[in-house]
C-alpha cells in the first residue's frame, strides 16, 4: 500500500494545498502533525515517521515547506519517501524554486500535477519532461476531436518522446563518486563507504539503444577473468530505462535513454577507501567543521588562508578554503569564551568533519568497459561515427597542442626549404610521413587505446563525427 493523502504545509504547519487519493483518512488528521512534531523535537526524539492513533505521517522538509503523506495501513515507506522527493524535483522543474510563494502563485498547476503524479495512492507519471508536454503554465484551449494526452504517456518508452531530432548527435557521461569516511583519534578507520553515480546528458535523434558495461566483479567471475581490477557493486539502482533482464543475464547495461540530463545508475561500495592522492592534486571547496561546546561565546578567528565563521545553531566552526593544493599546510586559530567546562563531559566530543572535492579522481577504480578493452565506450547500435571515451582533459589537450605545433613547424620549415632549393627535398617527405603518423595517433586516441577513466572523478565524453572531434563537456 502507499499514501492515502499528500499535504504541503508552510513552516507553521498550516496546509497550503492537499490531495486526498483514497478517502480512508480524514483530512482533519493533519492538524495533529505539527503539535506532534514539535513535541518530538523538544524531547530530542524526532523521527521521519510520526504516528497519531492509527494514522501515520511520513514527512520531509524542503526549504520553508513540509511535505507530508498520510497512511492508515502498513505502507511501503521507501516508496512514499521517494515519491515525496520526486514531488520536490518536479515542482522545482516547473517553478524554478520550490517555496511557499511558488505554491500560492500556482495552485492550478499544483493540483494538476498532484492528479497526474499519483492515482489512488500509487505513483504514476513522475518524469517532469513528460509532464511538461501536456501540463503547461500557459492556458490550453480544448480542441474537439483531438486527444490531449501525448502518446508518450501510453507509449512503451514513456520516458522518451518520439520524433526527436538533432543536427549533431552527442552524449556526455560523468562518473561521480563521494567517500564517507570516519576515523578515530588513533587513525583507525571506523566507517568507510563509497557512494557513486553515473550521469548522462543525451542529445540523440530517434530512439537509439545504448549499451555499456562496467568492470563488475560478477561479470569477471562469469567470464573467468582476473578480479584484480574489478569492483564489487552494492545497492545498485538503475533508471527505469535500463533493461533489467539483460543486466541479470550478462551484466550489460542496455537502455533507450531519456532526452537531456538523467542519472543512469547509482551504487555503493563497502570497502576500505584508499586515498592515494598525489601531490599535484588540488582539493576544491574544502569545508572543515570543528564542533565547539554549546555555551561557547565571543568567537575570534585568524586563518592563514580562507575564512572561518561560527555557526551557533549547529555549535560548530566552519573553515572554508576555496582551493587546497597537495603538500601544503594551513593554520587556523580560534578563541572562544567558555563560561562552563562541565558541559563538555555531558555533550561529549563530536568528530571533526572535512568535506572537499577532487576533480578527475575516483577512489573505487570503476571503469566503463566495451568488449575486452578497459575504455569508457558506449555502443550505439553499430554506428561508426559515435564513440565515447574518458580522457584526462589537461593531458590530452597538452598532447594535442604539442603535436600540432610540431606538425606546423615541420610544415613551414620544409615549405621554405623546398621553395629555396627548387628541387627534391627529402625532409619535406619525412614531414608528411610524420603528419600521417600523428593523424593516426589521434584516431587511436579517439578509439580509446591509450587512455581510460579509471582514475578520474568525472569521465569525459567525446563525440567523434566524420569531421573529427566535435565537443567535450568539462564538469568537476
Amino acid at each position: 500500500m502507499s499514501a492515502s493523502a499528500v499535504f504541503i504545509l508552510d513552516v507553521k504547519g498550516k496546509p497550503l494545498i492537499s490531495r486526498n487519493y483514497k478517502g480512508d483518512v480524514a483530512m482533519s488528521e493533519i492538524d495533529h502533525f505539527m503539535p506532534l512534531l514539535m513535541q518530538r523535537e523538544e524531547e530530542g526524539a524526532l523521527t521521519p515517521l510520526l504516528s497519531h492513533g492509527r494514522v501515520h505521517f511520513l514527512w520531509i522538509k524542503y526549504s520553508n515547506l513540509y511535505l507530508v503523506a498520510t497512511t492508515l495501513k502498513n505502507a511501503n515507506a521507501s516508496l512514499v519517501y521517494s515519491f515525496l522527493y520526486k514531488i520536490v524535483e518536479v515542482f522545482s522543474e516547473y517553478f524554478k524554486e520550490l517555496e511557499e510563494e511558488s505554491i500560492r502563485d500556482n495552485f492550478v498547476i499544483v493540483y494538476e500535477l498532484l492528479d497526474e503524479l499519483m492515482d489512488f495512492g500509487f505513483p504514476q507519471t513522475t518524469d517532469s519532461k513528460i509532464l511538461q508536454e501536456y501540463i503547461t503554465q500557459q492556458g490550453n484551449k480544448l480542441e474537439t476531436g483531438k486527444s490531449r494526452v501525448p502518446p508518450t504517456v501510453t507509449n512503451a518508452v514513456s520516458w522518451r518522446s518520439e520524433g526527436i531530432k538533432y543536427k549533431k548527435n552527442e552524449v556526455f557521461i560523468d562518473v561521480i563518486e563521494s567517500v564517507n569516511l570516519l576515523v578515530n583519534a588513533n587513525g583507525s578507520v571506523l566507517l568507510s563507504e563509497i557512494v557513486g553515480s553515473i550521469k548522462l546528458k543525451v542529445f540523440l535523434s530517434g530512439m537509439p539503444e545504448l549499451r555499456l558495461g562496467l568492470n563488475d566483479r560478477v561479470l569477471f567471475e562469469l567470464t573467468g577473468r582476473s578480479k584484480n581490477k574489478s569492483v564489487e557493486l552494492e545497492d545498485v539502482k538503475f533508471h527505469q530505462c535500463v533493461r533489467l533482464s539483460r543486466f541479470d543475464n550478462d551484466r550489460t547495461i542496455s537502455f533507450i535513454p531519456p532526452d537531456g540530463d538523467f542519472e543512469l545508475m547509482s551504487y555503493r561500495l563497502s570497502t576500505q577507501a584508499k586515498g592515494q592522492f598525489k601531490k599535484q592534486s588540488v582539493a576544491n571547496g574544502v569545508e572543515i567543521s570543528v564542533p565547539v561546546p554549546s555555551d561557547a561565546d565571543s568567537p575570534r578567528f585568524k586563518t592563514s588562508v580562507g575564512s572561518a565563521k561560527y555557526v551557533p545553531e549547529k555549535n560548530t566552526v566552519i573553515w572554508s578554503i576555496k582551493s587546497f593544493p597537495g603538500g601544503k599546510e594551513y593554520l587556523m586559530r580560534a578563541h572562544f569564551g567558555l563560561p562552563s567546562v562541565e558541559k563538555e563531559e555531558v555533550e561529549g566530543r563530536p568528530p571533526i568533519g572535512v568535506k572537499f572535492e577532487i576533480p578527475y579522481f575516483t577512489v573505487s577504480g570503476i571503469q566503463v568497459r566495451e568488449g575486452g578493452r578497459v575504455v569508457p565506450l558506449l555502443d550505439l547500435g553499430g554506428s561508426p561515427f559515435l564513440s565515447f571515451l574518458g580522457l584526462d582533459r589537461l593531458r590530452s589537450l597538452a598532447w594535442l597542442i604539442s603535436s600540432f605545433t610540431v606538425i606546423l613547424f615541420f610544415f613551414f620549415w620544409n615549405s621554405v626549404a623546398f621553395s629555396l632549393n627548387k628541387h627534391f627535398n627529402f625532409n619535406f617527405w619525412v614531414c608528411w610521413v610524420f603528419v600521417v603518423v600523428s593523424e593516426l595517433s589521434l584516431v587511436a586516441v579517439s578509439r580509446g587505446y591509450f587512455f581510460n577513466c579509471g582514475g578520474f572523478s568525472c569521465c569525459r565524453a567525446w563525440v567523434l563525427e566524420p569531421e573529427g572531434f566535435s565537443s567535450c563537456r568539462a564538469q568537476a
